[in-house]
């Protein structure tokens, strides 16, 4: 394949004519870390900050600011266990492989992580946004039948892209602005779901000072829908269908025809119990999951919504595999205002829904977009000085 002019052929990939191929190690400090004796309580409890597999849902945002565990300086005299000072970048190479972060203060590492101190030449952001371009890499590499580890040797002669310092800086700050419009987005989201749950407590609450709110009603469920069993795909099975085949992992084919063709609410027979979905257009469901046939004039999305506050484990009625059966449901009892009332609740919290789903629609979005950028701006296809 011919190269495009002011590019070249590296050990990297392709990449700009006035960038390096280097080992990483040349323009880092490489180390990684221990383990304190557990049997000396005197090394645990203090206040060094020491990342271990525990910590691996602090990964992949960035900066890690705190641990799980924390050593004291028994802990670190005492095993080869080092200090690793502010900035330092750190990467998983066990359980959880690829994972990194950036140090926000000096701390420790367990012997599962490599820890690459950043030499003058070295921008640690533009480290930390190319070790998460690999992480797919990583991944692939790892070896074990229980768990999955990268062997030491393979960093010693880990090589990496390095265009000039300022230019590193750029990179790391346009990925930087990305992963902020990200998080800021991932909280928004965050903070309209509580809202939404909260409303779903005030709005489908039926007690107000003790007493059943006017217009209210008790009901088994059994009296205003009937639970069904769904049938085997294999009677519908084309994957040319108009029709989705439900499980309660969620779409797993298409059909030929539907079981069902009003609203409805469904609900896990066997395995995952807990998870209620509506479905307003025809559909076919397996069989284990149940689909519900809803007595006029009671609203669809409001018993959905209903569904959402049951405790479905308690009324598991399996030992090993959870399961349901549809006589314990239909004897379950919920509360439910008038039809008029069902509806006005169901279009808010339907509208709140709305809301979250085009947020995280568009959260998706960005992070396709920060995926691009990585892939452009790590390599140098595109140039931002």
């Amino acid at each position: 394949m011919e190269l495009k002019p002011g590019y070249k052929q590296t050990e990297v990939g392709v990449i700009p004519e006035d960038w390096e191929a280097v080992f990483l190690d040349s323009v880092t400090k490489r180390g990684s870390g221990h383990t304190p004796d557990k049997a000396h309580p005197e090394y645990w409890g203090g206040t060094i900050k020491w990342i271990s597999l525990q910590d691996s849902d602090r990964l992949d945002h960035g900066y890690i600011y705190d641990t799980a565990a924390k050593i004291t300086p028994a802990g670190i005299a005492n095993s080869s266990a080092k200090l690793h000072p502010e900035g330092t970048v750190v990467l998983s190479r066990d359980a959880g492989v690829g994972k990194s972060a950036i140090m926000k203060n000096e701390m420790a590492v367990s012997q599962h992580f490599i820890a690459w101190s950043c030499s003058t030449s070295l921008n640690n952001h533009f480290l930390y946004y190319w070790l998460q371009s690999k992480k797919s890499e990583f991944e692939r590499i790892a070896m074990g039948s229980t768990i999955k580890t990268i062997g030491l040797p393979y960093f010693k002669y880990l090589k990496i892209p390095l265009p000039i310092k300022t230019e590193q800086t750029a990179i790391a700050n346009a990925l930087s602005d990305a992963d902020t419009l990200i998080q800021s987005l991932t909280r928004l989201i965050a903070k309209k779901r509580q809202i939404k749950q909260g409303a779903m407590q005030t709005l489908l609450n039926p007690y107000e000072n003790g007493r059943l709110k006017a217009g209210w009603v008790v009901k088994k469920l059994g009296n205003i829908l009937r639970v069904c069993h769904g049938r085997s795909q294999h009677e519908v099975a084309d994957k040319n269908g108009k029709y989705p085949i439900l499980a309660t992992s969620g779409e797993i084919g298409r059909a030929s025809k539907y079981l069902y063709d009003k609203p409805s609410v469904l609900i896990g027979r066997k395995g995952t119990i807990d998870v209620p979905r509506y479905m307003e257009y025809p559909f076919w469901s397996i069989d284990t999951l149940f689909y519900t046939e809803i007595f006029e004039p009671n609203n669809a999305k409001y018993l959905f919504y209903q569904f959402n506050l049951i405790d479905w484990y308690s009324f598991n009625e399996a030992s090993g595999v959870p399961s349901l059966s549809a006589r314990t449901i239909e004897n379950i009892e919920i509360s439910l205002p008038s039809p008029e009332k069902q509806v006005q609740i169901a279009t808010i919290l339907s509208g709140m829904d709305a809301e979250i789903t085009a947020l995280e629609a568009k959260l998706e979005k960005y992070r396709h977009i920060k995926q691009g950028m990585m892939q452009n701006l790590l390599t140098g296809r595109i140039r931002l000085i």
